[in-house]
């Protein structure tokens, strides 16, 4: 199964659209979003765009609009989590988080296989024990260029995709 990280979206829709058409060639059948999407808009684009599971926690730039999500019963296969949110994907208990701070406690805590978080824009990886602690850096590409990462679950191997090399 290939699973997909992004974070930082920061309404950029035509580097979101990118990553939705990667997704579809790739065969990735879920999207990990940790925060930072900024709209509504770009929640609706995701939605529309993308058939499997999406897990999106929130970050420092979501609106009120996106904060609200919760009442609106209109996404399939949607799960938000306000401060961190966690599943299980192939036996492996992961967890996800916008801040920096709040992944490094949780990759500490010994609970999980892996820890991703958003927030820096840098892609960055880092081990506490046996938990990797992995950001996909920034889907928009401010401060620095823009990339994802993606998940092969069957080798536990990840792969850093820079969205400028996507058609």
């Amino acid at each position: 199964m290939k699973i997909a990280i992004i974070s930082d979206s920061h309404g950029n829709e035509k580097n979101l659209r990118k990553f939705l058409n990667y997704c579809k060639e790739e065969k990735i059948e879920t999207i990990i979003h940790c925060g930072d999407m900024a709209s509504l808009e770009m929640m609706d684009v995701m939605n529309d765009n993308f058939s499997g599971d999406i897990h999106y926690t929130f970050g420092n730039a979501d609106y009120d609009d996106l904060r609200n999500l919760e009442s609106q019963k209109k996404y399939k296969n949607t799960f938000i989590y306000k401060k961190f949110g966690e599943t299980e994907i192939d036996g492996k208990k992961i967890a996800f988080v916008h801040f920096p701070e709040i992944a490094r406690k949780l990759a500490k805590s010994g609970k999980y296989s892996f820890v991703f978080y958003g927030h820096t824009h840098q892609p960055w990886e880092q081990h506490f024990g046996k938990c990797k602690m992995l950001n996909p850096g920034t889907l928009a590409g401010e401060i620095y260029l823009p990339t994802f990462a993606v998940w092969e679950t069957s080798n536990n191997k990840f792969s850093l995709i820079r969205v400028d090399d996507l058609s």
